[in-house]
């Protein structure tokens, strides 16, 4: 026990310099986050200076800070929101950490760290920091669409990183990595899962809606926090982290509906203890040990920087966003943050990693800190390079792809959420499932196996392996024609309801788009369940054989995908014909209304150009006088002008250095959002998409779901 002299010297000690590093840190216009770890520097151990706190007792205030701090998390956190936050921003989430927890083991078992040490490092770098990207986005005044889209993702990364958390928890205190350990752990983490959440929805919103209707703050606080310890005690009790145990009471309290009202309050307390938290971490880095481990600081920050960039964009953009907002949300979440040390934490905790790895994860964290603010200062102009540099191909399919997604949206519920396509996704998860559960199972019973087949037949150990290895292999093979199958025909479902095929016996203009369409999301399904399958086997196997497995079917697949982006750029240079003629007709037509209406039959025609949108430029229009690339009309909206209609002349799929001269009437294409955009760029005039925009510019900023 410490003395109440220890507890109040470490508690002034901590929070004056706290104080000091934090009004610094404010004037400096950087992240208060880094004030508090700095400060942390200077009162711990390893920095001589006089001013240091007793470790043991800011460590344990620093685990109310860890309670509260994941209760208010857990609070932003709720059914609700998980819902709304949609596929768009919920797949990205999957697809990025996925990526990032293979990448993180990889580089750990790189550098020789164990495979609990690797898989922790996997973890601590998969999940982005709220704190950082909320008070980026408000000092640059980011709202509107790629807003929504990053704070979804962090939505669904929170129930991603508590996931972690359990599962890293019941592994590192297993008895063994057996198949009978490994089940019995995982069945136990359900178990809790479901039985905690089953009774707490039942008793706690309604607990806390009964305290709140007192109208009495003090009581409401005491209650909630009282919540928020009872059951990360039972959390604790089960064997699982207290940070586990506090986000799910936060969630539960969320399900009230009157989460607002106990954040409020909560919020004082939660501050003061969390920044003894932050303070806590920087006590624990020792600058010889990021002296030493400096060069896995800088790959992992590498790592995090390009990882998250590159799978963010690639899962933002396979689910419908512009290559302009995915290539932002991947700059925006290119950091780390408070969820890397509470799992650092954990692991040392646990003694499941070396003490190397808390000063690793904070000195990536505070590199990453420091280059967000610039990386999404950047993310609008490398956006714009992006675009310029990408083929003309892939420039045409980013266009259509954003349209054909566009309809499959809006496509009647009974095609693309029938009984078909759950039937063919039960299929895919179930022979992702077996598949993994085959690798997994060979891995931890091939010895045991092994020393079996020997005793009844007298066939060597390393002889019985290596039969068993190959049989596992054989048995595979079925499982992994099954995904990329399952993939085929859920893609074309899929695609059939986005783009259908004529049923008259003509000519089936959508064909060549479709195709496009068919294999851009057998890609992204292939990688949808095939990255997460290696990410779950890939400790349990020797070399890089899922990696590979994986990327040999990306790349069979991109060979096909690249045919048939080549054959689309084709067909719409063709279409680009026929919507001359029809800018043609429309000039020559002398009843009113012609010119708005010139391409409507054209959609019917070419189904896979999206719907294609004519607009006059006048003498006053912002647009005349400039070329397409000074325009950059693509990089700006995501829409593409396929033909110009100038007098007489007519200009098909028009290139960058095209001058748009006053009265040019303009076929554009691409999504509804995107020809709004394109036509007040072009003419001046503010959509209704823009208006909304402004007017969640001028609201109050939607509060964070972290310590800021």
């Amino acid at each position: 026990m410490h003395g109440a002299h220890e507890v109040l010297q470490a508690i002034a000690i901590v929070l004056c310099v706290a104080a000091v590093t934090t009004v610094l840190f404010q004037r400096l216009r950087q992240p208060v986050v880094l004030g508090y770890i700095l400060a942390g520097l200077v009162v711990g151990p390893f920095v001589p200076i006089p001013l240091v706190a007793n470790p043991e007792v800011v460590t344990t205030l620093s685990e109310l800070g860890v309670i509260l701090l994941m209760f208010s998390l857990g609070l932003e956190f709720s059914l609700r929101k998980l819902f709304s936050v949609g596929l768009t921003a919920g797949l990205t989430a999957v697809i990025q950490c996925s990526i990032m927890v293979w990448l993180g083991f990889v580089v750990g078992r790189a550098f020789g760290w164990t495979t609990l040490e690797s898989i922790f490092t996997g973890a601590l770098i998969a999940i982005s920091s709220t704190t950082i990207i909320a008070k980026a986005f408000d000092e640059q005044g980011i709202r509107g669409k790629l807003r929504e889209l990053v704070v979804g993702v962090l939505i669904v990364e929170d129930l991603i990183a508590v996931l972690l958390m359990a599962t890293l928890t019941a592994i590192s205190t297993g008895a063994g990595l057996s198949l009978k350990d490994l089940s019995f752990t995982t069945g136990k983490l359900v178990a809790f899962l479901v039985g905690l959440v089953a009774v707490g929805l039942f008793i706690i919103p309604r607990a806390v809606r009964a305290v709140i209707k007192l109208n009495r703050p003090e009581t409401t606080l005491v209650a909630s926090v009282g919540i928020c310890f009872a059951v990360a005690l039972l959390a604790q009790a089960f064997g699982y982290s207290v940070a586990l145990g506090a986000f799910l009471a936060g969630s539960l309290v969320a399900e009230s509906g009157e989460e607002k009202v106990v954040e409020h309050l909560v919020q004082p307390v939660r501050d003061m203890f969390a920044a003894i938290f932050f303070v806590s971490v920087g006590m624990l880095i020792n600058p010889e040990l990021i002296a030493e481990h400096w060069a896995a600081i800088l790959v992992l920050t590498g790592v995090v920087i390009l990882g998250k960039l590159v799978s963010v964009t690639l899962g933002a953009f396979l689910t419908g966003n512009s290559t302009r907002t995915s290539v932002q949300a991947g700059m925006s979440l290119a950091q780390i943050g408070e969820f890397s040390f509470i799992i650092a934490g954990l692991g040392l905790s646990l003694k499941a990693t070396g003490s190397f790895i808390y000063p690793v994860a904070v000195a990536v964290s505070a590199i990453t800190t420091l280059t967000t603010p610039l990386l999404i200062k950047k993310s609008e102009p490398v956006a714009t390079w992006v675009d310029r540099k990408l083929p003309k191909p892939l420039q045409t399919f980013v266009t259509l792809y954003g349209t054909w997604v566009e309809k499959l949206r809006a496509a009647p519920r009974r095609e693309t959420l029938g009984a078909g396509v759950r039937r063919l996704i039960r299929l895919l998860v179930l022979d992702a499932v077996l598949l993994a559960a085959l690798v997994i199972g060979t891995s931890l019973s091939a010895g045991s196996l092994a020393s079996f087949v020997e005793a009844r037949t007298g066939v060597d150990e390393d002889l019985s392996k290596l039969i068993i290895y190959g049989g596992a292999v054989v048995l595979a093979v079925p499982f992994l024609v099954g995904v990329i199958g399952m993939a085929r025909r859920l893609g074309a479902t899929l695609a059939e309801a986005a783009l259908p095929a004529r049923t008259d016996g003509k000519l089936d203009l959508a064909a060549a788009p479709r195709r496009v369409l068919l294999v851009t999301l057998q890609v992204g399904i292939v990688l949808l369940v095939g990255i997460p399958v290696v990410v779950v086997t890939q400790p349990f196997l020797k070399g890089a054989m899922g990696p590979l497995v994986v990327l040999a079917m990306v790349g069979a697949l991109g060979v096909a995908f690249w045919r048939g982006a080549t054959n689309l750029h084709g067909h719409v240079r063709a279409g680009a014909q026929v919507l001359v003629a029809a800018l043609a007709a429309q000039s020559h037509s002398k009843e009113p209304g012609a010119e708005e209406h010139a391409l409507d039959h054209v959609q019917g025609l070419l189904p896979g150009l999206g719907a294609p949108a004519s607009v006059r430029l006048e003498e006053t229009s912002p647009g005349a006088g400039k070329t397409l690339a000074e325009v950059n009309l693509r990089g700006l909206t995501g829409a593409t002008v396929l033909a110009i209609q100038r007098g007489e002349e007519s200009v098909s799929v028009p290139t960058a250095q095209e001058v748009l001269r006053p009265g040019d009437v303009l076929a554009l294409t691409g999504t509804c959002e995107a020809v709004d955009a394109a036509k007040a760029l072009l003419l001046g005039t503010t959509p209704v998409a823009v208006e909304a925009a402004a007017a969640s510019a001028e609201s109050p900023a939607p509060e964070t779901r972290a310590h800021g």
